[in-house]
């Protein structure tokens, strides 16, 4: 019993990727920037990515990690339905494992005060509420908000009309996180005025009782003298005032009672000044269409930026302005793996923050780009341009993941891939041995570094004795050296370590082949391309049975 705990477990729980850690090759001709720099604070150096995203997130950590402020994914919901830009239908388990090793990368990539957004549905919202109890613990869950992203009811429905989506809110340490507050909306500003022109500005009244009998409270059941009638007012016995007899004197000395214009209401209200309380509200957990956008608006923006080929399953500007306005400050990174139409680089680029996007499917080109381009250019008329008085510029630098490092020739050996040149080659060593790749122009064998005296040298030739003298010398005895080398000759492995004991000589690819997976590309796991098993006598039960479901 000591060793049980409460876990989620799932078919293949156990089964763990052992990912390569690619670099990223830009791609200059499909990078765009604006023409002009239009203020000290455009960004030019978001990212997006084309390529699986859970290599992806592997080849962002080493640079990235603990540096994310806000994590936005809108995964597949796991529906059955079947889209033309997204596999959704993954089993179930599957499903889980896919969202599992994609939730680990990413809280190594959010900074200790970022948060994780996940807008999901009822069908695996429940599932991945323990999954990311797992993963980031409980005591880091925020909230579940409930958005609504429907207006018009179902009446075909089977059972109920579902009008929401779940927007399920984790920190990466609750304890360091603080949302910002929301800005009140025009229409919640209008309560405040100024009807007797208090020199300190706007305000509303609110009531003057508490939700306190008077058994419970009874110092806050006492009689106040009304202005006009001179009677004694006194409140209910099931309500009694908000506050005592010496707080409500000071109340009266401040001018804070409000008998109304003229003195005609029946009880008093306590006056609150938007100079007091501020323009912005704590947030809550109830998002509705009106201030938070719902699916038609967003079908509407993808309308006007690609009426040919709408993205069919796009989220609203409005909800992505709203979670970026209480998870991020400008110039905070944000980070989306699960890009879609582009809309959290959209507005993330409207709203001055850094963005990096990962999308697998060719709606990247046909749909993120072009859109992309028309927010730098100011041609995006759209979402919430207006209200975040955009106008165009900045840039982004468009990649894709490195082939695998590592292939195998035609007698099953794994060898160096040759599509790698040598700036490739010396990147990804950099990547696998945890050196920042930073090649100097003054030192040839310095590639990349891990503090201000290790190093990194990388090379496919076969080194001589000779060379290793020269190269230590070189180095010197206050530096350390990485070699990674094709061979080297004329002396043992333990001679080497003697004689030159500023240099750690290793072979390529002998050092890194059982790092990782090689040449495995694709982590997607959709489930439609995988082969079907023979039924055998014995076999597994179906799935739900698999699920502890009682059949009868």
């Amino acid at each position: 019993m000591a060793h049980q705990k409460l876990e989620l477990t799932w078919i293949g729980k156990d089964q763990r990727p052992r990912l390569e850690p690619r670099i990223l090759l830009e791609d200059p001709a499909r990078s765009y920037h604006a023409k002009q720099r239009v203020t000290d604070q455009d960004i030019f150096d978001n990212r997006l990515i084309k390529g699986d995203n859970l290599l992806a997130l592997k080849a962002l950590e080493a640079e990235f990690a603990g540096k994310v402020k806000c994590v936005f994914i809108d995964p597949p919901y796991n529906t059955g339905s079947a889209f033309t830009h997204y596999d959704d239908g993954l089993e179930h388990s599957i499903w889980l494992g896919l969202m599992r090793d994609r939730l680990e990368i990413i809280r190594r990539l959010l900074a200790d005060d970022g948060s994780l957004w996940i807008t999901i549905d009822d069908n695996e919202a429940h599932y991945l509420k323990v999954l990311c109890d797992e993963v980031f613990g409980r005591s880091n869950f925020v909230a579940n908000v409930v958005w609504q992203k429907k207006y018009s009811k179902q009446n075909d429905a089977k059972w109920l009309s579902i009008s929401h989506d779940h927007v399920l809110v984790y920190a990466r340490n609750k304890n360091l996180w603080k949302p910002n507050s929301i800005e009140r909306s025009d229409d919640q500003l209008k309560g405040y005025k100024n009807l007797d022109n208090d020199p300190r500005g706007p305000w509303q009244s609110v009531v003057y009782t508490c939700a306190k009998t008077r058994a419970e409270r009874p110092n806050l059941f006492y009689g106040i003298r009304h202005p006009r009638t001179n009677e004694l007012i006194f409140p209910s016995e099931t309500r009694v005032w908000g506050y005592d007899e010496k707080r409500h004197a000071e109340h009266v000395r401040d001018g804070l009672i409000w008998w109304g214009k003229n003195q005609e209401k029946d009880k008093p209200r306590l006056k609150s000044f938007l100079s007091k309380v501020g323009t912005g509200l704590v947030p809550d957990t109830l998002w509705l269409r009106e201030d938070s956008g719902d699916n038609q608006d967003a079908k509407r923006e993808m309308l006007g930026l690609n009426p040919v080929d709408v993205f069919p399953t796009p989220k609203p500007e409005r909800l992505m302005a709203k979670v970026l306005e209480i998870a991020t400050n400008p110039g905070d990174l944000v980070l989306d793996s699960f890009a879609g139409s582009g809309t959290t680089g959209a507005v993330a680029h409207k709203m001055g923050r850094r963005w990096i996007m990962v999308e697998l499917g060719e709606h990247c080109h046909t749909h993120i780009v072009p859109r992309l381009q028309k927010v730098i250019d100011g041609h995006d008329p759209g979402g919430v341009t207006q209200a975040t008085g955009w106008q165009g510029s900045g840039g982004f630098r468009y990649y894709t993941l490195a082939p695998t490092l590592l292939a195998t020739d035609r007698w099953g050996n794994l060898v160096i891939n040759p599509a790698y040149d040598a700036a490739m080659l010396s990147a990804a060593m950099c990547k696998l041995e945890g050196f920042a790749y930073a090649p100097s122009e003054a030192l040839w064998w310095q590639h990349g570094h891990s503090s201000e005296r290790d190093f990194i040298y990388v090379t496919t030739q076969t080194l001589s004795a000779e060379q290793l003298d020269a190269l230590a010398e070189e180095v010197g005895a206050e530096r350390s050296l990485l070699v990674c080398c094709g061979a080297y000759r004329g002396v043992t492995a333990a001679q080497a370590a003697q004689r030159w004991p500023q240099l750690t000589i290793k072979k390529i690819p002998k050092m890194v082949k059982d790092r990782c997976e090689w040449g495995h590309d694709d982590y997607s796991l959709n489930v439609a391309n995988l082969p079907m098993a023979a039924s055998k006598p014995g076999a597994a039960p179906a799935q739900d049975d698999l699920f502890g479901e009682d059949r009868t």
